[in-house]
């Protein structure tokens, strides 16, 4: 199984700081916020009224229109940055033993849009149930890997992961093993979200876990800042082509860098706050890092959970200084969520390819909006504060954690 190794070989995206990775790296090192207020519905008697939407996206120039009766939001997001990552891969599809090419794709809640519509349109109405025979297929979470599957004949392994927070980390986790244990030679892998509607904003709002900074959205994501009130609600995805490394270079692929260990604990702690002391955490980066066979003094970047909640970014800032120690002050920590906002069930795939910008451009993208970090966290910690750094990166890590106590680790590797 150690004899098969991983690598991408093709990236894509669509979130709230690109609608494609030129631009998404291009405002990673820019810094560039992508909150805002919510204009998706009128959110003005909801507590919190900021989201990081997804920018000049209009479907209909993206998709026929046929297709579009068959494509929740999410799975809109899922094919154009699916469709990125295979573009950027070069494949030749004729060639291609496509029965060894799966999808394995992650979202936290799927097609929650298709539901609240079609629940909606019938509570609204006169009672008569007059569903859509699209509203199941559009709705189950599993649908956009069938819908990737379809488009390029692609017949190995084929399923959705949902883990909360975590689940495209955990889809990119089920890739990287599958292909090990040769299952596969190659898995486009990522994940999706489109939660940006009534009940998806209400329920978190409810829970106080949104920021509600309604006067300053642009600052209101601010991982590690003293007076952080909430993380930002998101929408988008990312896609990434997972492939055998022998299979890559017999094709001449282009690699961005290698999937080098992976690692998944629980905190069986709470239901939705972490462990004060990331014991689950420590657990999962340690897996990562015994499985690559990285030495804590060998990472470079970590890019992290911080999701812009007091209790997140203390419990995940304690694991890696614990898990760490003295090398913690070597290596760069930084929170895109800064910029692009929680993505949900897709935020991992999106943050493992800020990874892939940090590996391949020698750059840490920063954490924004932070005024005064929190007195709480250890002011020696370099947590790429504003603006990008120069820097060779060798090793980088990326930490996801979800509600229900799920961890998940990544570490990639530069070629």
């Amino acid at each position: 199984m150690g004899q098969r190794r991983v690598v991408i070989t093709g990236i894509g995206t669509i979130n709230p700081i690109g609608n494609n990775i030129a631009e998404f790296f291009q405002n990673l090192e820019k810094g560039v916020s992508g909150a805002g207020p919510i204009t998706a519905f009128d959110a003005t008697k909801f507590p919190s009224q900021v989201a990081c939407q997804v920018k000049d996206f209009d479907p209909s120039q993206c998709f026929e229109r046929k297709e579009l009766r068959k494509y929740d939001r999410y799975s809109q997001f899922a094919m154009v940055a699916a469709t990125e990552a295979v573009d950027d891969a070069a494949l030749d599809l004729e060639s291609l033993n496509r029965e060894r090419v799966g999808v394995i794709w992650a979202s936290g809640i799927g097609g929650v849009n298709t539901f609240y519509d079609e629940v909606m349109g019938w509570a609204e109405g006169n009672g008569t149930p007059r569903f859509s025979p699209f509203f199941v297929p559009r709705m189950i979470s599993d649908i956009a890997a069938g819908h990737i599957s379809l488009k390029y004949g692609f017949m190995g392994p084929n399923y959705s992961v949902t883990s909360a927070c975590a689940s495209s980390n955990h889809a990119m986790i089920d890739a990287f093993n599958l292909i090990r244990m040769g299952k596969a030679d190659m898995i486009v892998t990522g994940g999706s979200e489109a939660p940006i509607i009534i009940p998806a904003v209400g329920g978190f709002s409810s829970m106080r876990a949104l920021s509600t900074r309604n006067d300053d959205p642009q600052h209101a994501s601010r991982p590690f800042d003293k007076d952080r009130d909430g993380f930002v609600i998101a929408e988008g995805a990312g896609a990434l082509v997972f492939e055998e490394y022998e299979h890559a270079v017999a094709r001449g692929a282009k690699i961005y860098c290698e999937v080098a260990g992976t690692g998944m604990s629980a905190d069986a702690y709470h239901m939705t706050a972490p462990h004060p002391e990331g014991k689950g955490a420590i657990t999962s980066m340690r897996q990562a890092l015994e499985e690559a066979g990285v030495a804590v003094s060998e990472v470079d970047y970590l890019n992290a959970h911080g999701t812009s909640t007091p209790l997140g970014d203390l419990a995940e800032i304690t694991a890696v200084q614990r898990l760490f120690g003295e090398n913690v002050y070597k290596m760069n920590i930084s929170s895109t969520k800064s910029m692009t906002g929680h993505l949900l069930g897709a935020t991992a795939a999106v943050e493992a390819l800020a990874c892939v910008f940090a590996i391949e451009k020698g750059i840490i993208p920063p954490t924004i909006n932070v005024e005064e970090v929190d007195p709480q966290i250890d002011s020696k910690l370099n947590l790429t504060l504003g603006t990008a750094q120069k820097r060779e990166v060798k090793v980088a890590m990326s930490n996801t954690f979800g509600f229900g106590g799920h961890n998940s680790t990544l570490v990639f590797r530069k070629l």
